[in-house]
């Protein structure tokens, strides 16, 4: 049985397929399009999986959409009528889009699909479960238990900003949901707008932010106070009661209500790229830790439900790792799953999932390739060789082939013990938005000038920036407090004592910048400022390749780890194709690039192109 999942028009559009309850292939829309979130119909990423596949549409016993337009069109309707006349801007401006986009769905998913090509239009089934379903579905078919609470929480679905379930075998069961408009993830977003972030992209940022806030100062105990007292009713059960005296989003073109919060925490909302200010980094701890303890709250009521050993999470508050580390630590369960495209592209392929095990019935299996069925979540395209000499002939590059690996990565782990940085591609692309050592950017995660290095000269993006560790999953334990796994870059743990360094009295009292250089650590590029980090475990199961470079630096350094962050620029999808791969490296000032059996040295490239505004390309994030 052959399904394919899809996800597309709010944001970070992806399909996904399955055959007989394996996940096939999975893939964002954004990686083809070079659109960072495109919210568009998956075009690109349903062909990418229909001929991975070798399957047409017509071999297809499903097509899943993601949630339920209908539904979603009621809690719209509703909302309007009951906040009138308040948001008849935003209904005016909406009812085309919802009409166009939503309201005639099926027709819509039929028209996209015949563009790709021809099929029969009369057995084309078309399913539609409910968001919250789809992202419960995401997390518990792929995950190696038989049995697990479910936890889902995300901004909002169609009603459902979050929800508790329990899967058994092939079943989910909803035990209990929170409402819209009382969100988490929409109480997250809310400050992310305030800090002067982009709403749907700028979260990470926004968490990563949180560890220059001063734990200790009176300032942010008093925004803690405040945001408690006047935005969010926290309950004992994680369920939340958000005032809407002082957000917009229900029926706004804005997220919150600019004057009452600049009246209330006594500074206005900060301007894009605007330099930032203790008070920012204060106010980002203080939701930060708020989060953290709803959702400890919320994962003591689905242990409370279920009495169950296992946990797994999805929807996009799950990808607040910071959050989820705290809940490894709680040890309210045995066993943490979270799906790695826990966001809306993740939903591409619970949809599916769901299709498969609820509507049609099927009997559970399990592929697990290692310790879950996401195959270290590799399942996007990989190119060839051929793929590869086009673009050399393209560009005229410079390139070293290697025949054998254990010379490639012996060669490459010396340059990044050298200090140099390297784009590797490698294999299959991710699904999710972490780089997994599949479109990997590699450096020296002793060097203090590596982070600085990787923000400034790589990235282009804000120097208070993290970058995460991958570290080998038999020496996890000698670097990092962890007791569970981490093969997604989905938990920060603290860095080891023994790693770090004495600091001054006054370190929480420094500011930003004095606070990013103080030397704290033997692994400076890759422990954060509360001596935390975002670690991704690498199984040489998954990712042979990955593992064996990290092995070959070890054995240079005794350093059993590297510094890695996504191949993009800022504002760029993760790079996907041979071509996005050497144009990145081009545009930046890495060192050395590496596709595959490749190995291409910056300083013999010839030159690049006089005129690249890719500055103008990208938005930034």
């Amino acid at each position: 049985m052959k399904i394919l999942g899809i996800s597309c028009f709010y944001h970070d559009s992806a399909a996904a397929l399955i055959c007989d309850g394996k996940t096939i292939c999975a893939a964002q829309e954004e990686r083809f399009t070079r659109k960072k979130h495109d919210a568009s119909f998956p075009t690109n990423a349903i062909k990418f999986c229909l001929e991975y596949s070798g399957t047409s549409i017509d071999q297809l016993d499903a097509v899943v959409f993601y949630d339920k337009p209908l539904l979603k069109f009621e809690r719209l309707l509703e909302t309007y009528y009951a906040f009138a006349p308040k948001g008849l801007v935003s209904f005016i401006k909406s009812m085309p889009v919802w009409l166009r986009e939503k309201m005639f769905l099926k027709k819509v998913i039929r028209d996209e699909l015949k563009q790709i090509h021809a099929f029969d239009n009369k057995k084309l089934k078309l399913l539609f479960p409910e968001h919250h379903l789809s992202h419960a579905a995401s997390a518990f078919y792929p995950s190696p238990y038989e049995e697990a609470a479910i936890i889902t929480v995300d901004g909002v679905g169609e009603w459902a900003t979050a929800s508790i379930c329990h899967g058994k075998a092939g079943s989910i069961t909803i035990l209990k949901e929170l409402s819209f408009p009382h969100s988490i993830g929409l109480l997250y977003s809310a400050i992310t707008y305030f800090l002067g972030f982009k709403v749907n992209s700028g979260e990470y940022k926004l968490m990563g932010l949180a560890p220059y806030g001063n734990p200790n100062s009176d300032r942010t105990k008093k925004y803690i106070q405040l945001i408690k007292k006047e935005l969010v009713d926290v309950k004992e059960d994680g369920s939340i009661w958000l005032n809407q005296y002082y957000f917009n989003y229900a029926t706004g073109l804005t997220m919150v209500k600019e004057k009452r919060w600049e009246a209330l925490f006594g500074f206005p909302k900060r301007n894009p790229e605007s330099e930032m200010e203790q008070k920012h980094c204060d106010m980002a701890l203080a939701i930060q830790t708020i989060t953290e303890e709803i959702v400890i709250k919320f994962a003591h009521e689905a242990k409370r439900l279920t009495n169950s050993d296992n946990l797994c999470m999805a929807g996009g508050v799950a990808l607040n790792c910071v959050a989820n580390g705290k809940l490894a630590a709680s040890d309210i369960f045995k066993n943490i799953f979270i799906q790695p495209a826990a966001g809306d592209a993740g939903g591409a392929l619970g949809a599916a999932l769901a299709a498969n095990y609820i509507y049609f019935e099927n009997d559970r299996v399990n592929t697990a390739v290692d310790h879950d069925q996401m195959a270290g979540s590799y399942l996007g395209p990989e190119y060839s060789s051929l793929d590869v000499e086009k673009v050399i002939k393209k560009y005229g590059a410079i390139f070293t082939k290697y025949d054998h690996f254990s010379d490639l990565s012996s060669h490459v782990s010396k340059l990044l013990s050298d200090g140099k940085i390297v784009g590797w591609m490698q294999g299959r692309m991710e699904f999710g938005p972490r780089a997994l050592g599949g479109r990997s950017i590699l450096g020296d995660p002793r060097d203090a000038e590596m982070q600085k290095k990787l923000n400034l000269k790589i990235k282009y993006r804000e120097s208070f920036r993290p970058f995460a560790p991958s570290v080998l999953f038999e020496e996890s334990g000698k670097y990092f407090e962890m007791n569970h796994d981490s093969p997604y870059m989905l938990m920060v743990r603290p860095v080891q004592k023994e790693f770090l360094k004495d600091l001054p009295e006054n370190y929480h009292d420094l500011s930003i910048r004095d606070k990013l250089y103080t030397d704290r650590s033997h692994l400076p590029a890759i422990t954060h400022v509360d001596f935390s980090a975002r670690i991704q475990t690498v199984h040489k199961q998954t990712n042979p390749r990955y593992h064996k470079l990290i092995e070959d630096f070890k054995d240079i350094t005794s350093v059993g780890m590297l510094v890695n962050t996504s191949f993009n620029v800022r504002g760029e999808p993760i790079v996907n194709t041979p071509e996005d791969a050497y144009t990145c490296f081009m545009r930046t000032e890495m060192d050395y690039l590496v596709i595959g059996d490749y190995v291409f040295d910056k300083a013999a490239q010839p030159a690049w192109l006089a005129k690249d505004n890719w500055q103008e390309e990208f938005v930034l994030d």
